[in-house]
C-alpha cells in the first residue's frame, strides 16, 4: 500500500503553538509583554493507518509539542489538527474526551509515567475508570488483553507495582495502558530512549508489530535516527518549530537533501570496519524561539547560505519524487533567479 492510497488518520494543517514568557521585573514594571516562544509555527504533517511516522531534531525544536498538541494536551495557537478529516483542534467537554479516548500518549520515561503506589492492574485499569468503560470483570478482561498485547503475562503481573519490574517491562506497561481504550492514534514520546539498548529492539519491533495488527497511526518522536530508520515508513526532520524535510525513510536516511538533515545523518556512526568518515559539525546554536531571524531559520548555521537565505524565508516544497524540503536550494522558482545556487551534496559516507 503506498502512503497516498494510506487513509489519514491524523493531519496537522499550518499548526502553531506558542507560549507566552514570563516578563522579567523591569519589563513588568515598564509594562512590557515579553515574545511569544514559538515553539510550533506552522506544521504540515499527515500519519496514516498502520504508518509509522519519525520525527527527528535536535532537542528543543518542538518535536514533543508537536506530539502533545495532536493529542491536545497543549491547545494550538493556530492551525488545525483533523481526526479522520475531521477538525478536533477546539473540542470542549465530551467530545475532547472521546477524542482523547482515540488519541493516546506514551511518555519517555517509564519511571516517573506511571504511579508508584498502584499495581499493573490499577494503573491499566484506571483509563477504562476515567472513560466509563464496562463493570469489573469486563475491564479485567480488557487489561488482560493489552498485557497480552505487550506479552506481559497478567495472572503474574496484575498485583505487582511498578518497582517490582524491569525498565522494559515498565515501559510495556505504558504501552498497554495506551492501548486499554482501543485508539487509533498513538504518540509515542521518545519511548526507548530510557532502556538499555539489548531491552530498545524488543520494544520498537513491538510498536511495528501493534501498527501493523491494530491499525494504528503511531507519531514516533526520537533523538536516535538509527531507531527511526528501523521502525519507521516515513520521516520528518524539524528545526526550530517547523518541519525542513519530509519523505520516506529509505530516502531521508540515504539521500538527505536539506543541509541541516544532511549533518543529522552524518552524526550516525558508521559500523563499516575501517571506514572513515569526514568530521561535520553544526557550528554555533540553534536561535531562541522566542527571537527567530529573518529567512531562513538554519542559515545562521548553514554553510551553504546566501544574501537571499538571510532575507527571504523558504517553504516548504514539494518535489518531482514527492519529497518535500524547505529550502531555496531547491525551490524551481528561486533556482532560476538565482543560477547560482547549487544544491550540495549529501555529505554521507557509505
Amino acid at each position: 500500500m503506498t502512503r497516498a492510497s494510506t487513509p489519514a488518520v491524523v493531519t496537522a494543517e499550518n499548526l502553531q503553538t506558542h507560549f507566552q514568557a514570563r516578563a522579567g521585573l523591569v519589563s513588568a514594571l515598564a509594562g512590557r509583554t515579553p515574545p511569544a516562544i514559538r515553539a510550533l509555527d506552522g506544521v504540515d504533517l499527515t500519519i496514516g493507518e498502520r504508518e509509522i511516522v519519525g520525527l527527528v531534531g535536535e532537542s528543543g525544536c518542538g518535536k514533543s509539542t508537536l506530539g502533545m498538541s495532536l493529542v491536545r494536551m497543549y491547545e494550538p495557537t493556530g492551525g488545525d489538527v483533523l481526526y479522520h478529516s475531521e477538525p478536533v483542534t477546539h473540542l470542549k467537554g465530551r467530545a475532547l474526551k472521546q477524542y482523547r479516548r482515540e488519541a493516546q500518549i506514551i511518555f519517555q520515561d517509564p519511571y516517573s509515567s506511571l504511579n508508584p503506589r498502584l499495581t499493573i492492574g490499577q494503573i491499566i485499569e484506571e483509563p477504562l475508570k476515567i472513560h466509563g468503560i464496562g463493570p469489573a470483570l469486563e475491564r479485567r478482561a480488557l487489561i488482560a488483553r493489552a498485557l497480552d498485547h505487550v506479552r506481559i503475562p497478567a495472572s503474574t503481573h496484575l498485583d505487582s507495582y511498578p518497582s517490582d519490574l524491569s525498565g522494559g517491562q515498565r515501559q510495556r506497561v505504558a504501552i498497554a495502558r495506551a492501548l486499554v481504550l482501543e485508539p487509533r492514534f498513538i504518540v509515542a514520546d521518545e519511548p526507548v530512549s530510557m532502556l538499555d539498548v539489548s531491552i530498545q529492539a524488543s520494544v520498537l519491533e513491538l510498536l511495528d508489530e501493534l501498527s501493523r495488527e491494530l491499525g494504528l497511526a503511531v507519531l514516533y518522536i526520537s533523538h536516535d535516527i538509527a531507531t527511526v530508520g528501523y521502525i519507521c515508513n516515513h520521516v520528518a526532520v524539524m528545526y526550530l518549530g517547523q518541519i525542513v524535510e519530509e519523505g520516506p525513510a529509505e530516502d531521508i536516511l540515504a539521500e538527505p537533501l536539506h543541509p541541516y538533515t544532511q549533518r543529522l545523518m552524518a552524526a550516525i556512526p558508521n559500523m563499516t570496519p575501517g571506514a572513515v568518515r569526514s568530521r561535520i559539525e553544526l557550528k554555533g546554536d540553534v536561535p531562541s524561539p522566542q527571537n527567530i531571524p529573518p529567512g531562513c531559520r538554519f542559515s545562521s548555521r548553514c554553510p551553504f547560505a546566501t544574501d537571499l537565505c538571510t532575507s527571504v524565508a523558504p517553504e516548504l516544497a514539494t518535489l518531482a519524487d514527492g519529497r518535500r524540503v524547505r529550502c531555496h536550494l531547491y525551490d524551481g522558482a528561486i533556482a532560476e533567479a538565482y543560477p547560482g545556487l547549487t544544491p550540495p551534496r549529501a555529505e554521507i559516507a557509505a
